[in-house]
């Protein structure tokens, strides 16, 4: 076998287990939510998940939400970042002009710890993106109320690697409101923050959700932000956050010059398509998109149609026997006939019984084949193959032995 096939085997066995993860997921925040009818998640169950991504430059921080809306092309795209290591730059945006992934999961091949931390914690990719698709408001908002923490401790500052200032926003109701806002100090590199949750936010506040988090390797405990390698961004940086709706957005220009197309539209929308399978948590959200929510009850709910099934069937009158006056009356009728032509049947019918019964042919009898010799014919064919072999053995025994044999290692005495 290849080395080619061997990788091409390896690939798929990781993207079906993969999927299995994801079609079994239900632990979590999504284990502890209520399963009503919007499935919807409380602001300490958003926090939970949004804690390892919250202190992101709002461009990479978009872009990992839209991502995460497509789990299993993640996993293809972070496999496909560890065999192709050293491509850069414009020679890893003419890669991923080949490839038939999402253009948010393209996007973050540049971004390989961002990559592994999704692979990584597949449970909570799945997760984040799930709640971004059913409530994306909620999610940026989770990400404001996170940013205001980390500052109230300290751990929310302009540094050499990214900026942080605070600006003022209009909604679309008319409010004004303060937002956070994170970007790169160097609009060409990036750089990918790593922190503990419980340290730069203060005490958690919700001790029965926990924060998720993850620390790359090189990881550098002890300070609030720790930064890794700083990354050329080119035009893979296109996502931008809308802090006045609590939505994201693209950038159109850095888009169409990564991705090679020509929109016009700066809306984000959700690619079913890219999905690949991955079930939807929300069922207003997979009826949106065509597909079946995750039903974590489907079994006790079959269990109760195939009850009520049963109680239904039980209720079913029984069948009536044939209808008593039906027989009376072709009785009637057969009385009626003229008296020729009822001898005439009657003679008929004693002919046909003094026949004699016709004997069934020896081509169509199906011999009755024992259990313990089955495919060996019928127990008289049985019997008669063991007497002949009884035969021969009487035979042989009453022949004349040798006193010795010939060979390598001669005869036995008798």
């Amino acid at each position: 076998m290849t080395k080619a096939r061997i990788l091409e085997i390896s690939r798929y066995s990781a993207l079906i287990l993969a999927f299995l993860l994801l079609m079994l997921n239900g632990s979590g925040a999504w284990a502890q939510t209520a399963d009503d009818e919007d499935q919807l998640l409380s602001e300490a169950e958003i926090e939970q998940l949004v804690a390892p991504i919250a202190l992101h430059p709002d461009a990479l921080l978009s872009q990992i939400l839209m991502a995460s809306t497509y789990p299993l092309e993640v996993v293809e795209a972070a496999r496909w970042v560890e065999k192709n290591p050293d491509l850069k730059a414009d020679a890893l945006e003419d890669a991923m002009a080949k490839q038939d992934w999402d253009p948010s999961v393209k996007s973050l091949t540049a971004y390989p710890q961002v990559l592994d931390m999704m692979n990584t914690e597949l449970s909570w990719t799945q997760q984040l993106g799930d709640a971004f698709l059913a409530q994306q408001e909620d999610v940026l908002a989770g990400v404001q109320r996170l940013r205001e923490l980390a500052e109230a401790e300290g751990n929310l500052e302009s540094t050499e690697q990214q900026t942080v200032k605070k600006e003022t926003v209009t909604t679309e109701a008319g409010a004004s409101n303060t937002v956070i806002i994170v970007e790169p100090a160097d609009p060409e590199v990036i750089y990918v923050p790593a922190y503990n949750p419980t340290v730069v936010y203060g005490t958690w506040a919700y001790p029965a959700y926990p924060p998720y988090y993850y620390y790359p390797p090189g990881y550098v405990a002890g300070r609030a932000l720790w930064f890794g390698v700083g990354v050329a961004v080119g035009h893979s940086l296109w996502g931008h956050c809308n802090w006045g709706n609590n939505k994201v957005n693209i950038n159109i220009n850095n888009y169409n010059r990564y991705n090679r197309t020509k929109i016009k539209n700066n809306n984000w929308k959700h690619n079913p398509k890219h999905r690949k399978g991955a079930p939807y948590r929300n069922r207003k959200v997979a009826a949106q998109h065509g597909a079946r929510p995750r039903n974590t009850k489907a079994r006790e709910n079959f269990r109760g149609r195939a009850d009520a099934g049963r109680g239904d069937l039980a209720k079913q009158p029984r069948k009536k026997k044939p209808d008593q006056a039906l027989k009376k009356q072709k009785r009637q009728s057969a009385a009626k006939r003229p008296a020729g032509e009822r001898k005439a049947a009657g003679k008929k019918k004693q002919a046909a019984r003094k026949q004699p019964a016709r004997k069934k042919s020896q081509a169509k009898r199906q011999p009755q084949k024992h259990s313990a010799y089955k495919g060996s014919g019928n127990g008289r064919n049985v019997k008669r193959q063991s007497n002949r072999g009884g035969k021969s053995r009487s035979r042989n025994n009453s022949r004349k032995r040798p006193k010795s044999g010939g060979g390598r290692g001669g005869g036995r005495r008798r």
